[in-house]
């Protein structure tokens, strides 16, 4: 049972991240990471964050750039997919 996975006129968050891990079937993990002014010290920092991303048939290696939209819940911590070009 396949999920059909719409990404076009989507108005969810696009994020740029690099693939980390895609050991489990039809997932992969994306670590996307962002600059963030700290309140306090007004200094910049970089925040990392690691999303489960749905990657039908696994064609995202490892270490490679990839842009992931936000989608309908998949699975219980499923909320991205990747954007195909």
């Amino acid at each position: 049972m396949a999920k059909e996975i719409k990404t076009e006129n989507s108005n969810g968050r696009v994020f740029e991240g690099t693939v980390v891990a895609s050991l489990m079937q039809d997932t992969c993990t994306v670590a996307v990471e962002r600059y963030v002014k700290h309140p306090k010290y007004k200094k910049f920092i970089r925040q990392t964050k690691k999303y489960l991303v749905h990657d039908a048939g696994n064609t995202a290696p490892v270490g490679a750039k990839v842009s992931i939209i936000e989608t309908h819940p998949i699975s219980k911590r499923k909320r991205f997919a990747l954007l195909t070009k």
